[in-house]
């Protein structure tokens, strides 16, 4: 009798501890699906957007930054955090589409993306857009301070290497970017992979470097609106947030070809409430979202609902909405595969070494 009792006894322990078990992987569960873990650049969203999204959908966001594609891609590859939305560039998302670190998505779920313009649509690095939503769009260009600098003397890539622009030139930060405006100077692809181009335009940024004053990141836009350089390369949107700072600021897109760039929303693979990341897309692609968004970053809006709702000063201004004109002058980044990234890595290690 006593060792039935033992053994009913038991029975009824395991059952309770299975029973607890279950609670708690249940308890988990509903707590990880109340939670949606973004990953996006410093400084790329409107903080009371993230605000409203959780009043509106229940969600708790946990916001990370970075400040590379890089970067992002090692942490979401290491599976460390499960990010359910991260931001990265076009190159970045053929990239991660091929290491299958990306969810496909379920446009069935999307709501809204008919108000994105069509040319942001079906692009090469995503055709038919299976991974990826527009997020932002713009391009890479010269600002100039009109207080030190003629602008009729600022057009080309070629006029940063004018000699009365010593130790005047901040530079933004970026591999790509800067090996990118040295071949265009020639009229290489930003993309090239031949070696003669990029040691063609790697020796000619040498020469570039005694009118570099500086090679930043995001301080930039506080430096050019404090007026401690006269030109810089940056991005659109960086410039847009120095204009409005300085009244003296003017941005330029080189006539000869630059740099075309998108980031896009994607789901990474690892993403652990893909119910929550639907509606963080759905919530962006609403234009009056979308609208304020744009407001507040200064980068260009691929929401053409939300660009008809921006007033006439920012979307008539072709500096950030170029026609297609010149868009059809602007390339696009490419994933270039390791070695060849290496190679730019490299080389362009190799400039900020040599600047004296």
């Amino acid at each position: 009798m006593r060792k039935l009792q033992s053994l009913f006894i038991g029975v009824i322990a395991i059952i309770l501890l299975l029973t607890f078990s279950v609670v708690r992987l249940n308890h988990s569960s509903n707590a990880s699906s109340q939670v949606l873990n973004i990953y996006n650049w410093g400084d790329y969203i409107d903080p009371e957007l993230l605000k409203q999204f959780e009043k509106e959908y229940g969600y708790k966001v946990n916001y990370e930054t970075f400040d590379s594609n890089e970067a992002m891609e090692a942490k979401i590859k290491q599976g460390g955090t499960a990010y359910d939305i991260a931001i990265p560039s076009e190159y970045m998302i053929q990239k991660m589409k091929k290491e299958h670190l990306l969810s496909s998505l379920d446009h069935t779920k999307i709501h809204r993306l008919k108000n994105i313009d069509p040319r942001f649509l079906d692009l090469d690095f995503d055709k038919e857009n299976r991974y990826s939503i527009p997020y932002f769009w713009g391009t890479l260009g010269i600002v100039y301070n009109d207080k030190f600098v003629d602008g009729d003397k600022i057009k080309h890539w070629e006029d940063l290497w004018r000699p009365e622009l010593k130790n005047n030139i901040m530079l933004i930060d970026g591999a790509r970017e800067v090996m990118g405006l040295s071949l265009t100077t020639f009229g290489h692809s930003i993309n090239s992979k031949d070696k003669k181009h990029l040691t063609q335009a790697t020796k000619k940024l040498n020469a570039l470097t005694p009118n570099v004053k500086a090679i930043v990141a995001d301080e930039i836009k506080m430096y050019m609106a404090n007026e401690e350089s006269a030109v810089a390369v940056t991005f659109s949107g960086e410039a847009a947030d120095m204009m409005a700072e300085n009244e003296h600021l003017h941005y330029v897109i080189p006539p000869e070809g630059s740099n075309l760039w998108f980031d896009n929303i994607v789901i990474p693979k690892t993403s652990k409430n893909q119910e929550g990341a639907y509606d963080f897309i759905n919530f962006m692609l609403k234009p009056e979202i979308a609208k304020q968004n744009a407001e507040y970053i200064g980068y260009s809006t691929p929401n053409k609902t939300a660009l008809a709702m921006l007033p006439k000063n920012i979307s008539g201004d072709k500096q950030f909405y170029p026609d297609d004109k010149t868009i059809s002058h602007l390339e696009v980044y490419k994933n270039l595969g390791a070695k060849y990234l290496g190679i730019y890595n490299d080389l362009y290690l190799e400039l900020k070494m040599y600047r004296k």
